[in-house]
């Protein structure tokens, strides 16, 4: 039987392929992260107009989701085709040995992997191709007399469902177990893992899912706290409210702009005149 093209691919090319773009993929969480975490900024400008700067770019932004993307399907098929040559290499009497030795992360990054995947599908049709909430496409943000798109006001009423959250704080728990896999074994696919370092590398790549964990989870939570706490981080309620208000009477046909009031007395100031 001749040998498909996929199996001709050599397992050192499988592996850089995998680990190169596994390092592409964690720097953009990476700095993904960084920029959500704008919503803590104290008002809803930096997070806009980060959006905005993205959005802004225009056929660069394309070329880069279509790199990332590009990215996801090849680290997925190599992952898959690495999975299938070491189970054609593996002895059966070596099953048990294995699943010893091996890390309960690397046992299931295969999995994770998919259920990573079925979330990121599902997170850009919430946020990027906007069919879950249709409204979120005509909220906009006054900035300095300029209307850009108000994707903090977008993330407030998009963590506001519990089933939502819980699903993504899961999702991403499983992205940082994959994380904390796929990070240690890069720096042996590139070569610079040895012995002396494996444990120190080991290290680096659980602490950097943890940050990684962290720093994703915090937004959804805080929207959750804030829209049952006494107090609040964030104006999730009033936000909600507005949006729930402008959505009774928003036509998808002819849809007219949903801009949120932002300027608003804060919590403790209305406690004060209402003791």
């Amino acid at each position: 039987m001749s040998e498909t093209p996929t199996a001709r691919i050599p397992s050192l090319v499988k592996k850089f392929l995998m680990a190169a773009t596994g390092l592409v993929l964690a720097l953009f969480v990476l700095g993904h992260m960084l920029g959500n975490l704008q919503v803590f900024a104290g008002n809803p400008g930096p997070l806009n107009r980060y959006a905005h700067f993205l959005q802004s770019l225009g056929e660069l932004l394309w070329l880069v989701r279509i790199f990332l993307l590009t990215c996801v399907v090849v680290h997925i098929w190599m992952a898959v085709l690495l999975t299938l040559e070491n189970r054609r290499a593996r002895p059966i009497g070596y099953v048990k040995e294995a699943t010893v030795q091996a890390s309960y992360a690397s046992r299931t990054m295969f999995w994770s992997g998919l259920i990573v995947l079925a979330f990121i599908v599902f997170h850009l049709a919430h946020y990027t191709i906007q069919i879950i909430h249709p409204i979120f496409k005509s909220m906009e943000y006054v900035d300095d007399g300029h209307r850009i798109h108000d994707v903090y006001g977008m993330v407030m009423v998009g963590f506001s469902y519990p089933a939502v959250v819980a699903f993504y704080v899961v999702a991403i728990g499983l992205l940082c177990f994959h994380l904390s896999h796929g990070v240690s074994s890069l720096f042996q696919s590139l070569g610079v893992r040895n012995d002396k370092w494996r444990g120190r590398l080991n290290t680096i790549a659980l602490a950097y899912a943890w940050i990684i964990f962290l720093g994703f989870a915090i937004v959804p939570i805080a929207v959750q706290w804030s829209l049952h706490s006494a107090n609040p981080m964030l104006p999730v309620q009033s936000v909600l409210n507005q949006v729930q208000q402008a959505n009774a009477a928003w036509n998808p046909d002819q849809p007219t702009p949903v801009v949120v009031n932002y300027n608003l007395p804060a919590p403790e100031a209305s406690a004060a005149k209402n003791p």
